[in-house]
């Protein structure tokens, strides 16, 4: 049910529109309830003593055209998610890089499994962040099931905070390297678009990246072939 079943129901048995609103709002807010005036006017239309029993207890209630929109929200996605699907996991990675453990995701199933079942054995001792991660595991397992790859960052070719799609795999953005934050990820990006790097050392002084982000980019191999 949502809660202008009741409104509609109310004024079915009689009540003004005026009054079956006012008990509709009463009834779908978590700190209100019917008051006494209310609930004689209900009785006083034949209202049944469940119905009306029902209404003191219900603490909330979706409104039918928000539960709408999140049918046809779903139905989007599903659609995007069967006919455009890495394009749809690089939208969704994009939108939640920042617990994105790129470490883990791309050592491929198995890791992120271990992974998931690490933060779930803490309990209650997970941190907020760890719970966040699970979701995105999961969902990088799902897509290695589906049997799609992802393609580590690759310099002159990703994006600072956007996953891609380049030759049907989901491109990391250079904001998936543990440690990068958005500004260094998107100087870095930029710069090598106005003039690609000669040296590392010309990264430090153009892009201002810090040496622990010019380490992780040497780990990861995002640098190979650049001198010092």
């Amino acid at each position: 049910g949502c809660r202008d079943d009741i409104m509609v129901y109310l004024m079915y048995k009689g009540l003004d529109p005026s009054d079956a609103f006012k008990i509709m709002e009463a009834v779908r807010k978590k700190d209100k309830q019917p008051s006494e005036e209310q609930i004689q006017l209900m009785r006083d239309h034949n209202v049944p003593d469940w119905y009306i029993k029902s209404c003191l207890k219900i603490q909330y209630m979706f409104p039918r055209a928000h539960a709408v929109a999140y049918v046809m929200m779903s139905f989007r996605m599903a659609w995007y998610k069967v006919y455009y699907p890495r394009e749809f996991y690089a939208t969704y990675f994009t939108s939640v890089v920042s617990d994105f453990d790129s470490e883990t995701i791309l050592k491929e199933p198995d890791a992120i499994l271990e992974k998931i079942d690490l933060i779930k054995a803490k309990g209650q001792a997970a941190t907020a962040k760890e719970g966040s991660e699970i979701i995105v595991l999961e969902v990088a397992y799902e897509m290695y099931a589906r049997g799609f790859e992802f393609m580590d960052m690759k310099l002159g070719l990703s994006d600072a905070p956007k996953f891609d799609v380049v030759d049907g795999k989901v491109l990391l953005p250079f904001m998936a390297l543990s440690g990068m934050g958005e500004t260094a990820a998107k100087s870095f990006a930029e710069e090598y678009k106005i003039k690609p790097y000669d040296t590392i050392e010309e990264i430090t002084k153009r892009a201002k990246v810090n040496k622990a982000s010019i380490e992780a980019l040497k780990a990861r191999g995002v640098l190979k072939g650049l001198p010092e």
